[in-house]
């Protein structure tokens, strides 16, 4: 789901109330168009309609006329913006929007409206309020809304990764000046905590390894010669996760799984079946569905080997061993012992995240002890096929308070960087694009 349709999840119902308002503040005009790019008009019922989205995300309205004229202005500007990226995007053959993609975002935004009318009764009636002629009339323009935006975030995507559209480092007077322009809305900053982590998992032997190896091959073997995919990832899938929905992991980019679940599953061709592939959560077996540019739709079958309780006791050891090195060199060992032990796909330093958002051994362990330092070693999963032993320094915390512009400094850099890098290609598109404003 685009970033739009999660916006649209959460206020389309408000808007649909909120363009009955707008339209019996001010007379309804003809529609006329308001500006053209290359040979797009855009017109003002389009600038309406982002004016009512607007007030639904809570943006309150000018009300003098020179405020609300300023207001379309910038919503104005932003249509040509989209506009741009839109025709861009359609220029190049290698940016597609699926259908299917479209229709998916269509029905989930749909659902979630309608979820917050008490009858469909209301929810037609609300429809019209905002000057739709029904349901369908309603999807229609959902499609096209939805069609554009992905268009235009897929453009952007392709454009970082070839290095086109660059992030250009903002000065501190515009970082400061976002921050005066925002501060306004910014919540308490919840209580936060940082510290850095040594995590250390139990490894199978070698017989367990050859025991799901064999597993894992004769799985791939049945399905080979025609095993339903999905039932089978039911049936003996280790991944929890996914193992209900028939190992489904949906859409993923690069840098999203582990390098070499992601190494093979980039490779694959859709409907194409992996070998086994070795990663520290065992042997998977991947099948890719569908194939866009720089990402993949997938599901995996995951074999754990069984991990032995004299594995488990030498990690527990080892864990033991290496705080004990932290206590007496006061944390100055850590990033040798981090390179040498700690898992590579857990992170090692964790930065100002609120304890809440952290696994319930973390918040048990952060409301007991409120100390900096070097903890005892915190078991994970204790009792389970195989827990994690962290050994674990905690540098800093931070009460709740009001968000000061340190707090978020590097947010605004890469914010802002994001934002400079994007107007700047904007820059050039308007050069070779004929645009004439007639708001």
């Amino acid at each position: 789901m685009t970033p739009r349709a999660r916006v649209w999840s959460g206020v389309a119902a408000l808007l649909l109330g909120v363009v009955a308002e707008l339209r019996a503040q001010e007379p309804i005009p003809i529609d006329r168009i308001v500006a053209i790019v290359g040979t797009q008009p855009i017109l003002s019922s389009q600038l309406e309609e982002e004016l009512a989205q607007a007030q639904a995300t809570g943006q309150p309205l000018p009300q003098d006329s020179a405020g609300r004229t300023a207001l379309r202005r910038r919503i104005l500007a932003s249509l040509v913006d989209m506009e741009l990226m839109v025709q861009q995007a359609q220029r190049d053959t290698t940016v597609k929007v699926t259908e299917q993609e479209v229709q998916e975002a269509v029905e989930a935004t749909v659902r979630n409206v309608r979820s917050r009318f008490p009858s469909e009764t209301e929810y037609q009636r609300q429809l019209r309020l905002a000057g739709f002629g029904g349901s369908e009339e309603y999807r229609r323009w959902l499609a096209e809304s939805q069609r554009r935006a992905i268009l235009s975030q897929r453009l952007q995507e392709q454009l970082r990764q070839k290095q086109v559209l660059k992030p250009i480092p903002p000065s501190d007077a515009q970082m400061r000046a976002f921050w005066e322009e925002n501060r306004g809305s910014a919540e308490k900053r919840p209580a936060v905590v940082s510290f850095r982590q040594i995590v250390l998992m139990p490894e199978p032997d070698s017989a367990a390894r050859s025991r799901a190896r064999a597993v894992a091959e004769s799985l791939l073997v049945a399905l080979r010669a025609g095993a339903d995919f999905a039932a089978t990832a039911r049936a003996v899938s280790a991944d929890s996760a996914t193992r209900d929905s028939g190992g489904t992991l949906g859409w993923f980019r690069r840098g999203t799984m582990v390098k070499p679940f992601e190494a093979v599953a980039f490779r694959l061709r859709p409907g194409e079946l992996s070998n086994p592939v070795e990663t520290t959560f065992g042997l998977h077996i991947i099948q890719v569905e569908r194939v866009q540019p720089a990402e993949v739709m997938a599901r995996h079958i995951l074999i754990a080997p069984e991990i032995s309780a004299p594995q488990i006791a030498k990690t527990r050891a080892l864990a033991d061993s290496i705080h004990d090195v932290m206590v007496r060199t006061a944390g100055a060992a850590f990033d040798t012992l981090a390179r040498r032990f700690a898992d590579e796909n857990v992170p090692k330093l964790v930065e100002g995240l609120p304890p809440t958002s952290l696994g319930a051994e973390y918040q048990r362990l952060f409301a007991a002890d409120s100390a900096l330092g070097i903890k005892p070693v915190l078991v994970i999963g204790e009792g389970g096929a195989r827990p994690q032993f962290v050994v674990l320094d905690v540098t800093k915390r931070l009460p709740e308070g009001d968000v000061t512009f340190d707090d978020v400094r590097e947010q605004i850099r890469s914010r802002l960087s994001q934002d400079l890098g994007l107007q700047h290609y904007l820059n050039r598109l308007r050069r070779l694009t004929y645009i004439d404003i007639r708001l």
